[in-house]
């Protein structure tokens, strides 16, 4: 008669592997996440409102329990490791589904959501716009957090929104990205911002002179990056004068207040900040299509609950304001061909 052997023992290292895991809490991949995205110590534990000694203790559990240093210097700066970079989108996969697990098994109750809104938006827009929509968020769902990120040339929010480490990007776009869902907000005249010392209030411009004329500009968002005014001109085979850019928007009024620079932006932008400076309105003798600001949100939040509501509220932030718009300034004319048609979504 065979005789049958002892039964197999459990693979080598199972059992470690499920203590390991026993190991690790969300808090735990909370301070993951943050740290390698910050890549600093110190800023991690300004964003998760620790002390950085007990960030630093996380970060000691965390290099033990992956056996890597996670991050490491380079130069005057810290880098994730390779094994770093692997953890991140796992990392933000699992916060993500944490913070979905139980309010998405149910509707969305404003009243007593205690998430995280993420909201990344251009500083070109209406001026009164994040004002009114963080004032409705907190009126409506007055437990939730809101987080304001800027739309910078150090971030990709493609990837953010893939990570789940944005909500919801707002700005214009000549072609939004095809991979993003996206919901048209509005759109605005393209319009041209002067002292009200300029020559062009007495005189006018044409074309010519307008591009000739001493232009401030947006810092591009990315190295050989263009903005939607320069990438219509190119389109159009001409070039402006662009002798000052900032990468403070904001300032930017400020800036032309006082000197003979000229600001191409949208109409709603310029009624708002030509109410408190010395500012006129002049209409761009450059047949440049209206500016189409969206909203963007990724594949994996188009079905959720609180997103769908941040969506909407956003889209009412907007319809609010059309309806109380300033008076317009008066406005110089001056000759200026009719704007073409452009197809828009």
């Amino acid at each position: 008669m065979p005789t049958h052997g002892p039964s197999s023992p459990p693979a080598p290292g199972a059992a470690d592997e499920r203590q390991l895991f026993d190991r690790i809490d969300l808090h735990l991949i909370r301070v993951l996440h943050t740290v390698l995205t910050e890549r600093s110590v110190s800023r991690a534990a300004l964003r998760l409102g620790m002390h950085q000694p007990a960030v630093s203790t996380a970060l000691k559990r965390l290099r033990e329990l992956s056996g890597d240093p996670l991050l490491v210097r380079n130069g005057a700066h810290m880098v994730p490791t390779e094994a770093g970079q692997r953890m991140l989108e796992p990392a933000a996969n699992v916060l993500r589904a944490a913070e979905t697990l139980f309010t998405e098994a149910r509707s969305f109750d404003a009243r007593t959501s205690c998430q995280t809104f993420r909201i990344a938006a251009s500083d070109y827009l209406d001026p009164l716009f994040l004002p009114r929509l963080v004032a409705d968020i907190q009126r409506q769902a007055p437990l939730t957090r809101v987080e304001i990120h800027a739309l910078t040339r150090d971030g990709d929010y493609r990837a953010q929104l893939a990570l789940g480490e944005i909500d919801l990007v707002i700005g214009n776009w000549l072609q939004p990205p095809d991979e993003l869902h996206m919901a048209r907000l509005f759109s605005d005249e393209v319009v041209s911002l002067v002292s009200r010392d300029h020559p062009a209030v007495r005189r006018g411009w044409d074309e010519a002179s307008w591009l000739a004329a001493e232009h401030i500009a947006p810092m591009p968002t990315h190295a050989g990056a263009r903005g939607i005014i320069d990438q219509v001109l190119d389109g159009m085979g001409l070039q402006r004068h662009i002798v000052v850019r900032s990468a403070y928007f904001s300032l930017i009024p400020d800036m032309v207040a006082n000197t003979r620079l000229v600001l191409t932006t949208g109409r709603r932008y310029g009624e708002r900040v030509a109410a408190r400076l010395p500012l006129v309105i002049l209409p761009c003798p450059v047949a440049i299509p209206p500016l189409l600001y969206y909203q963007l949100w990724h594949a994996r939040s188009q079905h959720s609950s609180s997103a769908r509501w941040l969506r909407e509220r956003t889209r009412e932030a907007i319809a609010a304001l059309q309806s109380h718009a300033p008076e317009s300034p008066t406005l110089h004319p001056c000759p200026q061909p009719q704007p073409a048609r452009r197809q828009t979504p």
